[in-house]
């Protein structure tokens, strides 16, 4: 699900960004500084979400005006060595500024202390914010689902009134055969009826209706409680889609087939939103 979230605080400032993604990822940048805080904060993400692309940025203001300082007796000592230097082998030339600063280790950076729970404070309200658009946009993506298990279980209600249309079609299937096979010929009364009864069985279509409604009912709930629920909508919807290809194979109907064609569609809708919930 995608977030944006920001906070400044002392001189700390924090940029956090999410996007969709089925697993987590994070991107992060931050302040040299800082370093020695990547991995905590990371940790912190890790904490919060379970899944999405994240892009943090955290930077520290008073970098843009750093404070540097000349190692003064440093100087010196290079100072009076070059000078003793060209006194013992006669060497022409002065001794200025340019020769001098030519030496980096007289450049020192002043670190300027940081108060490191205002970072943590920061990056908690930038998470916070990206966390209360992802949870709005997890609610509508809900609903949305909501209003497609609707959908489901009412052509699942429909294909279940078509259940017996199956059965009677598959039973004068059979019974055509036989009198194309025997015609008015005499054939085992109860070797027909146990072929029959696996036919039956074979096309009998009521136990995988039964589960779609199972799978549907648990998802509703699944929504409703919240939390980490992407993975268990994912694997439902799998279980569902397998009932569909199941009942599918077995109808051999026109009009159930269509129904299955509708929900199919309304189930691939729906992974593509799972994905995307944490």
């Amino acid at each position: 699900m995608t977030g944006f979230g920001a906070s400044e605080k002392g001189s700390f400032r924090v940029e956090m960004r999410s996007l969709n993604h089925r697993f987590l990822e994070i991107a992060m940048k931050i302040s040299p500084h800082l370093s020695e805080h990547e991995i905590p904060l990371r940790n912190l993400v890790k904490e919060r979400f379970a899944r999405g692309k994240f892009d943090v940025l955290v930077s520290l203001k008073d970098e843009e005006n750093p404070k540097i300082r000349v190692h003064r007796g440093l100087a010196r000592e290079i100072y009076t060595s070059l000078l003793s230097l060209k006194e013992e082998l006669s060497l022409s030339g002065t001794i200025g500024i340019e020769t001098i600063a030519g030496f980096r280790e007289l450049i020192v950076s002043e670190e300027v202390p940081h108060d490191t729970e205002l970072l943590y404070s920061a990056f908690a309200e930038a998470m916070d914010r990206v966390q209360d658009m992802r949870n709005k946009e997890g609610e509508s993506i809900a609903q949305d689902m909501r209003s497609r298990l609707e959908r489901v279980e009412h052509m699942n209600t429909q294909v279940s009134l078509l259940s017996p249309e199956v059965v009677n079609a598959c039973k004068e299937r059979f019974m055509e055969r036989l009198r194309l096979l025997f015609g008015d010929a005499q054939y085992d009364e109860n070797r027909v009826l146990q072929e029959a009864a696996i036919i039956a069985e074979k096309t009998d279509i009521s136990e995988e209706i039964t589960r779609i409604h199972s799978h549907v009912k648990q998802m509703r709930q699944i929504l409703s409680a919240g939390d980490t629920i992407g993975r268990k909508l994912e694997f439902l919807l799998q279980e569902l889609n397998r009932e569909v290809n199941t009942i599918s194979s077995k109808a051999n109907n026109y009009r159930v087939s269509s129904s299955t064609v509708e929900i199919k569609a309304e189930l691939e809708k729906m992974r593509e939103q799972a994905q995307n919930i944490q």
